[in-house]
């Protein structure tokens, strides 16, 4: 019988509802039990959708939002926060409150729109995420379309312009940031992680495959599992890294859906 550990990591994911279970708080929450961490949520919006793409979204009202980080933070020894879909500039400020009201820090993840193509942040929210949630970031994790909305610069198409988005991205207050390089041509799908000091490549082979819906939920999650395991920032992206690409590459192995299926979260522990 595996013992248990001395105490038990808790980590908070702030996001949307995904009804196909994809991607969103199903896919954070997944990936915490897939690395040993109890999960926390508040949910943020409820989405309608599937492998094939969002039918609807309904946001949930600044309230309810607050209230739901007032009733984790006041109970539960979280120790590591992970923020996806937050789409309303009302409802960042509220989260933003709590951060600062229970002095967290978190990592950020600024989903701006959906696997399938459908925007799922509101514009007047674009202004309120680099003002409010980016200077409370321990790290954020844009891909390559998300960081040239944030930073103003065009898309990037090689590692060197990467790295200059990341050190742009540095100046809003984030203490570091993780770039991923998903949308990269080439064999190699290469993520640039900066502190402020030290610049790390994370590449991994490209894996070709339909079921990518979630990647980018499931490595901030994973960041977020690794820091609430006592990681360092560096030991978190990595290992995260190398969690999402195992992911990816047993993804083909589920058959979910007609369309973009997810990643396979609990591909260490299923067919055991």
């Amino acid at each position: 019988m595996t013992p248990f550990p001395p105490f038990t990591p808790i980590a908070l994911t702030i996001a949307g509802s995904d009804s196909g279970g994809g991607a969103g708080i199903q896919a954070d929450l997944k990936t915490f039990s897939a690395l040993g961490v109890y999960g926390a949520s508040v949910v943020t919006a409820i989405t309608a959708q599937n492998t094939k793409g969002v039918t609807a979204v309904e946001d949930g009202s600044p309230r309810i939002v607050a209230a739901q980080v007032d009733a984790v933070f006041s109970d539960l020894d979280v120790k590591a926060v992970k923020i996806g879909m937050v789409s309303r500039r009302e409802t960042i400020a509220v989260i933003a409150d709590g951060l600062r009201r229970f002095d967290r820090r978190a990592v950020v993840d600024p989903v701006m729109v959906a696997t399938s193509g459908e925007p799922l942040l509101q514009p007047d929210a674009l202004a309120a995420l680099k003002e409010e949630l980016l200077p409370l970031a321990i790290i954020t994790t844009p891909n390559l379309p998300e960081a040239s909305l944030l930073t103003g610069r065009p898309i990037a198409e090689d590692e060197a312009e990467m790295a200059r988005q990341a050190e742009v991205l540095m100046r809003t207050g984030a203490r570091s940031v993780l770039i991923k390089g998903g949308h990269l041509s080439g064999h190699d799908a290469t993520d640039v992680f900066f502190d402020g000091d030290a610049l790390v490549r994370f590449p991994a082979r490209r894996v070709e495959t339909r079921n990518d819906h979630g990647t980018g939920c499931t490595l901030s999650a994973a960041i977020a599992a690794g820091l609430a395991k006592g990681q360092s920032l560096s030991e978190a992206a990595s290992a995260a890294k190398a969690y999402l690409h195992e992911a990816i590459s047993a993804a083909n192995g589920l058959k979910v859906g007609q369309g973009r299926g997810p990643v396979h979260h609990f591909h260490a522990w299923w067919g055991r």
